[in-house]
């Protein structure tokens, strides 16, 4: 049995007082139990949110992370440093990473491979544009990604990660891929994840949907078989409505 794993992204938002008032938020209301909770916070905010989720059970993620342990990056991020503050999760290649700061797919594996050795379980982000889905290319989009980013990746670590799939043209849209669409492009995800490796890592992979996530959708996309959780962006900035995703 896979357990739910509900993860709010809050990009380039919140102060490191405003992330601390917003984690108290969502801390202080009971959460569902059967839900793996992570919230995923600025750079200048991760060491301060870290102890504020002292003696709770919700994870901490990074957004993004180079995938060397140190060296001549200026501006960048290592594992090293994530790892000190004791992060969880880190978000790797989401669309936005992809479309403005040139991430690739071969950065993507490689990042992916760097967070696994630092014991960094990565939230892997893959999904087609607009453009891509009217020419009815999505499946040959995502399957590229997929694999690209599997690319030397050991069946040992298929429980350790997380893939996120994001139609992007539902991303911070208001609009959403229904529920049958985002549940049938999850099974073709396991699908490949199965011809990749076997029935086992088919059945471990854990799969969120992220586009526009909202409380009054949520129940919709977490009562689908393939969907086991949901990457939420602008909704997990407001402390009610992401209590009310983890508790759908």
């Amino acid at each position: 049995m896979r357990t739910p794993i509900i993860a709010g992204n809050w990009k380039m938002n919140n102060t490191i007082s405003q992330s601390i008032d917003l984690v108290e938020r969502i801390k202080s209301t009971m959460l569902n139990s059967k839900v793996e909770v992570v919230v995923a916070v600025p750079f200048t905010s991760l060491y301060e949110v870290k102890k504020h989720l002292k003696d709770t059970k919700i994870k901490l993620a990074a957004q993004n992370m180079h995938w060397e342990d140190k060296g001549a990056y200026t501006g960048e991020i290592s594992p090293l440093m994530l790892k000190e503050i004791g992060i969880d999760y880190c978000i790797i290649g989401h669309s936005e990473r992809r479309e403005y700061f040139n991430e690739t797919d071969k950065t993507v594996n490689m990042k992916i491979k760097s967070a696994l050795k630092h014991n960094i379980k990565p939230i892997v982000c893959i999904g087609e544009t607009l453009k891509e889905r009217e020419k009815n290319i999505q499946k040959e989009i995502v399957k590229n990604q997929l694999i690209k980013a599997f690319e030397g990746i050991d069946k040992i670590h298929i429980r350790d990660i997380v893939i996120a799939y994001e139609p992007i043209w539902a991303i911070g849209t208001g609009k959403t891929a229904s529920s049958d669409e985002a549940n049938k492009m999850c099974g073709f995800i396991r699908n490949i994840i199965g011809n990749m490796y076997d029935d086992e890592s088919k059945s471990l992979i854990r799969i969120q949907y992220g586009g526009s996530v909202k409380p009054d959708n949520i129940k919709e996309l977490m009562d689908k078989e393939e969907i086991d959780g949901a990457l939420v962006g602008g909704a997990s900035l407001i402390a009610e409505d992401f209590i009310d995703i983890v508790n759908y």
